[in-house]
């Protein structure tokens, strides 16, 4: 199992993608050939966000950043 794949199945047990997770999903799809088995581990994980069953640490960071500017 490669490291795409090892960090899709983290967050989806978890439920929580954290930014050093996300920024190793963008290096990884970035810089090195992945197969099939990572590419639908990554399409499922952005259905998964999208229909909000994980969470991203960096939305949420952003998110309270800017209720903080915002007060």
């Amino acid at each position: 199992m490669s490291l795409i794949s090892k960090i899709v199945r983290q967050a989806l047990a978890t439920g929580y993608l954290t930014v050093d997770a996300e920024e190793q999903l963008r290096q990884q799809l970035q810089m090195t050939k992945y197969g099939l088995e990572d590419f639908e581990a990554f399409i499922t994980l952005q259905k998964e966000v999208m229909e909000g069953r994980v969470k991203q640490q960096a939305r949420e960071l952003w998110r309270s950043q800017n209720r903080s500017a915002a007060a």
